[in-house]
Parts: structure tokens; C-alpha cells; sequence
């Protein structure tokens, strides 16, 4: 990878220059433990809710020659947007050193003395995470933000990674992909992830400016040319007649008014009037996804005057043609979305108040224009059959709390929706189960009651499902070792309850469907039979079910 031109305002991709900033930064210790362990706790809890002061103090507490002192050098300058005399700078990055930084792009010197004072041009951070592929550990190039700049953003700002992104990175499936599209690539953080179990990566952006950060984030990160390319232009131009294994994106799904005086920043608006530009890229990603390809997005619909927030997306869905989950993660009143986007762009009311008015104005207008009474924001999960019709139509609100990542638990529901949909109730009821290891049971009951009225099975892991559990299925899922086959357990239930095994199966075999799909029960080969009559007791008719060998 040879060096490259960078483009306005953009960092220089020089693969020498960039394996010695790596060196240096790794060296150092700039790494996101690092960083926490010189700011500790307080100040880097406040820093990510874009408090800067506790952190300026922090790193001002520093004395000359103490540990932690050449990352407190790089904080000041990156992330907190100061300015470091040249010397400090020379010693935090010893091997590339003040000049070499400037040649890169990333900071501008005042003069060549020691005391001279120098500025970053841009944002480099650490950036650890743990996705299904594993954990990881980079840096991360992107604009100034405003807590750096102190000012409102410019409309063609590269952000660098948020809270989508991360959300994004840690839902996406994990397995082995030939070949993989981040669409929107912004400063190439999906591009990265997906580097890591894919042959080859093509990122695409509308912004030149984002497609020269995530160049010099993949060349930092030690990626190359032969398995990663990056092109320019809108949605999927770019790719037209590709096919694709994977397709990733966070695209500018921001609903914003198309007014005069109301800012359209390139990393979040897409340029279309309201949802539209979800809606053109549920209804066309397939277009690109090879057979068995899976297409992952983040998004916002608008929920209009009288209907189900599922039913704007699921006629989307429904018109892609493939295979279909969206989970919807959050809902917020036209106001609420407003007020969000807004700040997100750098105006406030205490800074220009005439703005905010106007802008909030302009919001609220184009949402009543459309009778939008609420914009939901979730992750869409798509896919192409391998052969046949979609089979997969599940829309569904998790608004709670999940346990990251989720690629797996994606990967393990879709294998699992495959599975089911090639057993019929008969040979269902011929398989051997297993109850997931992060599955647990909660019983309640009235005090002095000496029978539950309530049982739940609770999911530990992945989007920590609650299903409620009556008797037979209660004492079902406690029967599920993987010894006895679905069918075998169902007929000691029909026998201990003096129930036809029929009226058995057509109560529980409906659930077990459902726990074999969210991951609370699994399929499993049968394992060896530990001899001895198999009873089944009970708790004076309430479940659980045990299974005991005697």
C-alpha cells in the first residue's frame, strides 16, 4: 500500500510512517485501558457523556517524568482538543515524533522549537471491543468532534465511532463470509470488524472524506489492498451486478427536514425525504446478496397516526423478498428525536438559541406534516433463502437490556429457524433436547402458598428472555437432557398427568418451537441412557418436571 494524497482536511495514508505511529502508540500504552487507567474512573465515565473538565485535570496532575504522562500528552491533544508543546509530543510519539505526525495529517506545529505548541487536525483514539469473531484492539481515526472544536460540526463531518456503531459491530453474525459489503462506511469501523472473518471487504461511502479516514484506519490497523477496497458513490451504485455474502451498514438514517437553515451532515442524513432511505434499502439490498447472503442495518421508521410501529417496516420487508428480523431497540416522540438530532450536530439553547428554536421548529413541522407520531430505531436483520421463499417474517420490540455481542445469538436463531422449519410435528417429537446453560428458573408464589403461580424461564444470555411456563411445559423444559426424545418426555407427562399424550404434545410442542428458536432449549444427539426406570415427579401438580434415574 503506497502513500496517498490525502483529501481535504484528511490524514495521509503512508503505510511506513503509520507501522511507526502504531509502534509508538502501542508502546506507550494508548490503549483504552490505558487511557481509563491515567484518567481512572470518574474522569472517563465523565468523558464519555462528553464531560471534558474532569479529564483536563486528571491529565494536568500529571508531573513531569510520572507514568501514564506520554498517553496524558496524546489525550490532551486528540481527545480533549489542547494543545502539547512539541517536546511532550516528540517523547509520546518517539519513533514517528512531532514532524512525522504533521507529515500524516494528524496534528499542526506551530513553529520547530521545544516549546512550540501543537494541535491535533484530527480525532485518534483507541477503540477495544469483543464482537462474535472475538476481542480486538485499534485506533481510530475520524474528525474533531465539538467537545474538541467547541463548535457546531461542519456538514461534512467524519464521525468516528458512536454508540450505532458499536451496536451495529456487535450484532452482526461472525461466521466465516467470503465476501463482505460495509454500505456507508464512514470512517470504516464495520469495514475493520468484518476484516476479521471475511476474504475480502469492500467498503462504499458517498463522502470522499470518509473514505480517506477509513483508508488510513485500515492501513493502521495492518490491512491491505488485496483484501479490502473502498469506493465511492451513493447506496448500492457502487456494487451494481456484485454479489455479496454479507452486507453491513449504518447509514445516514437520520430523518431530517429538507428546509432552509436546518444543516444536512453527510455521516447521518441520506438525503432523502423521511424513512425513505431505510425503506430503499430494505426493499433493495437483495439485489446484492449472493444465496444465503445476510444483510445486517441499523434504522429509524416513522410510526404514523394510527398504526402499529410494525407495520410501516414489515410492508418493507415484506417487499424485499427475503427473510426478515427486525428488532425494535427503542421509540421516541417526534420532540424527543428532534431534541436528540439536533445536539447531535453541535447547537444547543444555551449557545444559539434562535437556532435551536428554529431548527426544533422545522422538525416538528415535517413530523406533523406526516401525521408521525413516534420514529422507532432497531436493527434489521435480512437474508436471501438459499432456494425457495422466505420463510422468516419476525418483527418484534426488545427494549430491555441484552448481553453483547449478539452476532452469535443472530447466527445460532437463524440456524435454529432452518432447523425447525424442516421438523413437523412428528419429527420434532423425535428429537433429543438440552435446556441452555444460561437458562434458569424463577418461581413465585403467594406467601404461605405452597404452589407457584407463576413459573418463568429466564435466558441469562443473548436478549434475556422471560417466558412463562405453565405445568406441562415447565415440566417439559426440566426434563430436557438430551436422553429422552421430545416425544418420550411428552408421553410420562400424559401418563403422571392422566392427559392423552396428544393433548400434551398440541400444548407444549407450540413452546418448545419457540425455546428451540430463542436459544433456551437446543437440539441435540441423543445421549447415553444411564440405565434404570426414569421417573418423573412433580410439585403437587406445578412444575418443574425432573427427570431422575434410579
Amino acid at each position: 500500500m503506497s502513500a496517498r494524497t490525502p483529501q481535504a482536511d484528511t490524514p495521509v495514508t503512508d503505510p511506513a510512517a503509520l507501522a511507526a505511529l502504531a509502534a509508538d502508540l502501542r508502546t506507550i500504552g494508548y490503549t483504552v485501558e490505558g487511557v481509563e487507567g491515567v484518567l481512572g474512573p470518574v474522569a472517563a465515565a465523565a468523558l464519555h457523556r462528553e464531560e471534558p473538565l474532569p479529564a483536563r485535570r486528571a491529565t494536568a496532575a500529571l508531573h513531569a517524568g510520572a507514568p501514564g504522562e506520554r498517553v496524558a500528552t496524546l489525550i490532551r491533544t486528540f481527545l480533549l482538543g489542547g494543545s502539547a508543546r512539541r517536546a511532550d509530543v516528540d517523547q509520546a510519539l518517539p519513533t514517528l515524533r512531532t514532524d512525522g505526525a504533521v507529515r500524516l495529517g494528524l496534528l499542526a506545529a506551530a513553529g520547530a522549537e521545544p516549546d512550540d505548541q501543537v494541535r491535533a487536525r484530527v480525532d485518534l483514539r483507541p477503540y477495544a471491543a469483543v464482537d462474535g469473531a472475538g476481542a480486538l484492539d485499534w485506533w481510530v481515526a475520524s474528525d474533531l468532534g465539538e467537545l474538541a472544536t467547541g463548535g457546531a460540526l461542519r456538514t461534512d463531518h467524519v464521525l468516528g465511532v458512536g454508540g450505532a456503531s458499536t451496536t451495529l459491530a456487535q450484532v452482526t453474525v461472525r461466521d466465516p463470509r467470503e465476501r463482505v459489503l460495509d454500505l456507508g462506511t464512514g470512517c470504516g469501523i464495520q469495514a475493520l470488524h468484518a476484516s476479521r472473518h471475511a476474504a475480502s471487504v469492500v467498503g462504499t461511502d458517498i463522502s470522499a472524506r470518509a473514505l480517506a479516514f477509513a483508508r488510513f484506519n485500515a492501513a493502521l490497523a495492518g490491512l491491505d489492498d488485496n483484501r479490502f477496497t473502498l469506493r465511492l458513490g451513493s447506496m448500492l451504485e457502487p456494487v451494481a451486478g456484485e454479489q455479496f455474502d454479507l452486507v453491513v451498514s449504518n447509514p445516514p438514517f437520520v430523518i431530517t427536514p429538507r428546509v432552509e437553515g436546518v444543516p444536512a451532515y453527510e455521516y447521518r442524513d441520506g438525503g432523502r425525504s423521511g424513512d425513505a432511505i431505510v425503506r430503499e434499502l430494505v426493499e433493495g439490498v437483495g439485489v446484492v446478496l449472493a444465496p444465503g447472503g445476510v444483510a445486517q442495518l441499523l434504522g429509524n421508521w416513522e410510526v404514523r397516526r394510527g398504526e402499529d410501529w410494525s407495520e410501516r417496516i414489515g410492508a418493507w420487508v415484506e417487499a424485499s423478498g427475503l427473510d426478515a428480523w427486525v428488532v425494535q431497540r427503542e421509540l421516541q416522540d417526534p420532540a424527543q428525536y428532534a431534541e436528540t438530532w439536533i445536539r447531535d450536530g453541535g447547537t444547543t439553547p444555551d449557545r444559539d438559541r434562535s437556532a435551536w428554536d428554529a431548527r426544533y421548529g422545522a422538525w416538528l413541522d415535517d413530523f406533523a406534516s406526516r401525521d408521525v407520531e413516534a420514529i422507532g430505531f432497531g436493527v434489521v436483520t435480512l437474508r436471501r433463502p438459499l432456494t425457495g421463499t422466505p420463510t422468516l417474517r419476525r418483527l418484534e420490540e426488545v427494549t430491555g437490556s441484552v448481553r453483547q455481542p449478539l452476532g452469535p445469538v443472530v447466527s445460532a436463531v437463524l440456524a435454529a429457524h432452518d432447523a425447525l422449519e424442516s421438523l413437523d410435528g412428528d419429527a420434532l417429537a423425535a428429537t433429543h433436547l438440552t435446556v441452555a446453560p444460561d437458562v434458569t428458573e424463577e418461581r413465585y408464589l403467594t406467601p404461605g402458598a405452597a404452589d407457584p403461580q407463576v413459573v418463568l424461564l429466564r435466558q441469562g444470555g443473548g436478549f434475556g428472555r422471560a417466558v412463562q411456563a405453565g405445568t406441562a411445559l415447565a415440566g417439559f423444559v426440566g426434563a430436557c437432557d438430551g436422553e429422552l426424545t421430545a416425544g418420550q418426555i411428552i408421553g410420562a407427562l400424559g401418563a403422571l398427568l392422566g392427559v392423552p399424550a396428544a393433548d400434551i404434545a398440541a400444548d407444549v410442542l407450540p413452546d418448545v418451537r419457540g425455546l428451540v428458536r430463542d436459544g433456551l432449549l437446543a437440539l441435540s444427539p441423543p445421549v447415553e441412557h444411564r440405565g434404570g426406570l426414569y421417573r418423573m415427579t412433580t410439585d403437587r401438580g406445578h412444575g418443574p418436571w425432573r427427570g431422575a434415574a434410579n
